[in-house]
């Protein structure tokens, strides 16, 4: 019984290629609600600053999916590199679930 073991190509492929849309799509969720919401919880500048961390990694995610496809899918990317990233969207579902939370009216 022989298993064949995914390429590196195709491993990259199927788990970073999802990966670096997934960042996109969350990213730019985040993005839309910062830009059309006030959070009521962050004061303006923090809000401000939030966006811009967002923006920031949104040019990086493209950037890095740019490079992935010019090369054919063959270049990846440092862990160390999608960590900021991971810890931003984590950070950005906690200020919309808390968005979420203040405009629920109490029962």
């Amino acid at each position: 019984m022989s298993t064949e073991q995914p390429t590196e190509k195709e491993l990259l492929k199927t788990v970073l290629e999802p990966l670096l849309e997934d960042f996109q799509y969350w990213f730019g969720r985040s993005r839309t609600l910062l830009e059309s919401s006030q959070m009521s919880f962050l004061t303006a500048q923090e809000q401000a600053e939030l966006l811009a961390r967002i923006v920031h990694s949104q040019q990086e995610v493209q950037t890095a999916k740019m490079l992935f496809q010019a090369t054919g899918g063959l270049a990846g990317i440092d862990s160390k590199m999608m960590l900021p990233w991971h810890q931003l969207v984590a950070e950005c579902w906690n200020v919309a679930q808390r968005f979420r939370e203040d405009k629920q009216p109490l029962s």
